[in-house]
């Protein structure tokens, strides 16, 4: 019964007296009657010397200057009395006898003050006034309807003519297609955005996720709406040392908005002093930071698969197996063999002086082990059980460390690399070479400060102190500090969605900090909260909601599209830089074996120098190297060396063995 299906008709004259807040946004057809006219100046000024005899107990005029007509009508009975006893004393000497209430004299000027009474014509509160017969006439009652904002004069009702519509607009319009609300916003990507062309005027400038929002709530609850920015640009705040609030929130408070759309949080200190609606979107606080640059390719790249300290545990069970298999090879009778038969074990008969040799000496050992790292294999191969149940165990453990260490070689230097240095909240409050901050004036910045959790308070702390100050004035001033560098923006999780797919230089650390909603704002008990909410409610469960989210958030033609990102799973190509080691390693290998090459050359020419001694002069050895030099790079087969032989001085430097010897023969008749 409280909408615009039914119509009231008051027949109280102090309608005006009462609080009509709820009645204003239900449509209601209220009609009612005045006889005050409040807007008549003479009357204004009556009250303005009334109120300055009225009782703070016994009040009977309000706030905004009214009064009820019962004390009006005892003005204007004492002024009309006054008036009249005025007009008796001018024509007539007034006796003014005793009076007893039981005796039934009348008072001798009585018939004669009615009449002056009934002949009064003055101006009172109520109107004009004069009498006709004892009778009042010629008075009037304003028709008053409720609107919008107040109960507002249509017409009038006299004795004479009867009622008279002066806004015949109010009793034939419809009320719910006759409101027309104020709406407030602020510019937020992509909430509420504005066209900057000068073609658009009014409503038609704004355009966002909101506007469509409210459009389909208006539709759908019925009213007219002017939509307009907010003066200070700001949400609302209440300031801690004055408690006053600031931007949306104060227009709401001072009622000089009918309702504030936009990225709103509901929270608790907005909720003490104004309505939401039911939130038409969740959310939660979440973290913006600047994509990391990829990391750069170390120079040992290939060595990252595997940690530092598992190389050099592979290292020393390298050495440890190597020498292990050399000890239990010499301990096994199983290892040696004959050195003239190959047997095992020869029989005295076959060979009275038999001589063992085994294969697994040192550097065998070591070369056996590391061939079947490297799944080579080697000529040498254990015989003894013993021994091959370390090559087995050594074969497995091998087996486990090269397959794990290629799968992720793969990973490693297929896959780009990123080194955050924040990962959460606890990260970004440990540190302080990354600055954060948050939008000012607004539920995000609200939740750091009346956090009690440790972490958000430290964060508070340091937010508060940090020069120049990390609060912002809008989003898009924070996203150009995130973009600059070295700085976290810390905002609500849908604006932080739409900037990510936007920006695929932006992304979200971690999970939300917290829980909450963005809601539609009205004033402290207004009647379109309950209407829009279901409004919401409807919109929701159809999926409109939703359909605005996908067209404004995941626009197929404005999302970001990585430099890296390619079709299906393409891998990155490898560059050198991320195997320039392993070429590295081999070089020096190289450089290593050439060395130890002229090493052995060496220590071989070493040797046979005291052979040369008793046989004749000697060469240098210098000499020596440059002839196995030269024989090296004229690319003959390893039985084509000619040998010079040095026995005599008078041989010829020309004079070469004809025989063509192995250089291996060569040398072993030497030790001979």
């Amino acid at each position: 019964m409280n909408d615009y299906k039914f119509h009231y008709l008051f027949t109280s004259f102090d309608m005006e007296m009462f609080d009509l807040e709820d009645f204003k946004y239900n449509f209601v057809n209220l009609t009612t009657f005045r006889m005050v006219d409040i807007e008549d100046v003479g009357v204004r000024e009556v009250l303005k010397h009334m109120e300055k005899y009225s009782s703070e107990k016994n009040q009977t005029i309000n706030k905004f200057m009214l009064t009820q007509c019962e004390p009006a009508l005892m003005y204007d009975s004492v002024q009309v009395l006054a008036v009249g006893l005025g007009a008796l004393q001018q024509n007539n000497i007034l006796e003014y006898p005793n009076i007893s209430c039981k005796n039934e004299v009348p008072w001798a000027n009585g018939s004669s003050l009615i009449n002056y009474i009934n002949s009064v014509e003055i101006k009172g509160l109520t109107g004009p006034i004069q009498f006709k017969r004892g009778r009042r006439t010629d008075f009037k009652l304003d028709l008053m309807k409720l609107k919008q904002h107040a109960l507002s004069k249509v017409g009038e009702w006299t004795p004479g003519l009867g009622v008279n519509i002066t806004d015949m607009s109010a009793f034939h319009d419809t009320a719910p297609y006759n409101i027309t609300l104020v709406v407030v916003t602020i510019v937020e990507f992509p909430y509420v955005m504005m066209h900057r062309g000068k073609n658009y005027t009014g409503n038609a400038r704004f355009f966002g996720f909101c506007v469509d929002l409210l459009e389909m709530i208006a539709k759908q609850v019925g009213f007219d709406y002017i939509l307009d920015l907010v003066p200070d640009n700001k949400y609302g705040a209440q300031d801690p040392m004055t408690l006053e609030w600031n931007g949306i929130v104060e227009q709401l408070i001072k009622h000089k908005a009918d309702l504030a759309v936009g990225s709103m949080t509901i929270n608790y200190a907005r909720e003490s002093v104004i309505d939401f609606t039911k939130p038409f979107m969740n959310l939660g606080i979440s973290i913006l930071y600047k994509i990391p640059s990829n990391q750069p390719a170390q120079f040992f790249s290939f060595m990252n698969p595997l940690a530092l300290e598992v190389w050099i545990y592979w290292l020393i069970a390298y050495i440890v197996v190597s020498v292990t298999l050399y000890i239990v090879a010499r301990f096994s009778p199983y290892e040696w063999e004959d050195e003239n038969s190959g047997k095992l074990f020869s029989s005295p008969k076959q060979d009275p002086n038999p001589s063992h040799l085994n294969r697994f000496t040192l550097s065998n050992s070591f070369w056996f082990t590391i061939g079947s790292l490297m799944q080579q294999g080697s000529d040498i191969s254990p015989k003894a059980i013993s021994t091959k149940i370390i090559g087995c165990v050594w074969w497995s453990f091998t087996l486990i460390i090269v397959s794990s260490y290629t799968a992720n070689l793969a990973a490693f230097l297929t896959v780009e690399r990123m080194v955050s240095p924040i990962e959460n909240a606890e990260d970004l409050a440990a540190q302080t070479n990354i600055a954060y901050g948050t939008l000012d004036s607004g539920t995000t910045m609200t939740f750091f400060r009346d956090s009690m959790i440790e972490t958000y308070k430290k964060m508070w702390a340091y937010m508060q102190k940090k020069k120049p100050s990390v609060f912002v004035t809008s989003y898009d001033e924070g996203i150009k500090r995130v973009l600059q560098g070295n700085f976290a923006f810390l905002m609500e999780s849908t604006m932080l969605d739409y900037v990510v797919q936007r920006n695929c230089n932006l992304t979200q650390i971690n999970g939300l900090l917290d829980s909450k909603g963005y809601g539609i704002a009205t004033p402290m008990g207004s009647p379109w909260k309950d209407q829009i909410s279901l409004a919401i409610l409807d919109l929701q469960e159809k999926g409109d909601i939703q359909m605005l989210y996908n067209k404004w958030w995941k626009p197929p033609n404005d999302m970001c599209v990585s430099e890296k990102s390619g079709a299906g799973t393409k891998t990155n190509t490898l560059d050198f830089k991320n195997i320039c080691g392993v070429f590295a390693v081999l070089l020096v290998g190289l450089v290593i074996s050439i060395m130890v090459s002229i090493f052995e050359f060496y220590h071989y020419r070493k040797k046979i120098k005291l052979i040369e001694q008793q046989i004749g002069p000697q060469r240098s050895t210098w000499r020596d190297l440059i002839d196995e030099l030269w024989f090296v790079l004229k690319c003959q087969g390893s039985r084509q060396q000619t040998v010079l032989t040095h026995r005599c001085e008078q041989c010829h430097p020309k004079t070469k063995i004809t025989e063509r010897r192995s250089r291996r023969d060569f040398m072993e008749a030497n030790r001979l």
